[in-house]
């Protein structure tokens, strides 16, 4: 399977490959926009509970403060 279609896979159902958001950003195969596509697509499930959500924040947050390119904010 390609990358591109594991990523694909998860953004479909992300809670079937991740106990937590937090092992989003623990996955090493992806880089940070990735991850953070993974979480939108999490965040934007309807059957996403409220502690998951705020679990995907916290996991986005911690993302973007890596500062990588792909990520950084400008002022």
């Amino acid at each position: 399977m390609s990358k591109k279609k594991l990523v694909e896979d998860i953004r479909q159902n992300p809670a079937r490959f991740y106990r937590s958001p937090a092992d989003v950003v623990r996955d090493r195969r992806f880089s940070d926009e990735e991850r953070l596509a993974i979480l939108e697509a999490w965040e934007s499930d309807p059957e996403a509970v409220e502690t998951i959500r705020m679990q995907v924040a916290e996991a986005r947050r911690l993302i973007e403060e890596r500062g990588t390119p792909q990520t950084a904010k400008t002022p």
